[in-house]
């Protein structure tokens, strides 16, 4: 008689990018000041520390090989996916936006009110990975850099 296992417990671990540059990518998350782990690895694969799931960088064509998904063509539109960056406060959203700015990210939207009583704004990576920088009704930002969702 097989012994039935329990489900298993759900969570979103770690978040990988597939980039056309990993060098360039690198320097580039280097410079938003996220903390790079297992440097070990080198250039084959770059971890980050974001304060809640890891953020991967790995070669577009590897990672696309890797999910036995075709590397060509390459989305130039929308991919259906945001990373997002909450702030707490709107001073904060713009100083990240400006910051990101600064460290070669294209704006893709600037900050403005939002139609749910929040704060955003948009830039992209050297890949075009798009994310929000946002201050949000309910989410809150706490003194451990983690979000915190009201009930």
């Amino acid at each position: 008689m097989s012994k039935e296992l329990p489900a298993p417990v759900p969570r979103l671990t770690v978040i990988t990018l597939g980039v056309a540059d990993i060098r360039a990518s690198i320097a580039f998350y280097d410079a938003l000041g996220f903390s790079r782990r297992l440097k070990a690895t080198g250039e084959a694969v770059a971890f980050y520390d974001t304060g809640g799931p890891v953020l991967a960088l790995y070669p577009w064509d590897l990672l696309a090989a890797d999910a036995r998904l075709p590397d060509n063509p390459r989305p130039s539109t929308f991919r259906g996916v945001t990373l997002a960056w909450n702030c707490a406060s709107r001073e904060e959203v713009d100083a990240v936006l400006a910051f990101a700015l600064g460290k070669g990210a294209k704006l893709l939207k600037a900050a403005h009110e939002s139609d749910y009583g929040g704060y955003s704004g948009y830039f992209a990576d050297p890949d075009g990975h798009p994310w929000e920088v946002v201050v949000a009704p309910g989410i809150e930002v706490g003194e451990d850099r983690r979000v915190h969702l009201a009930e």
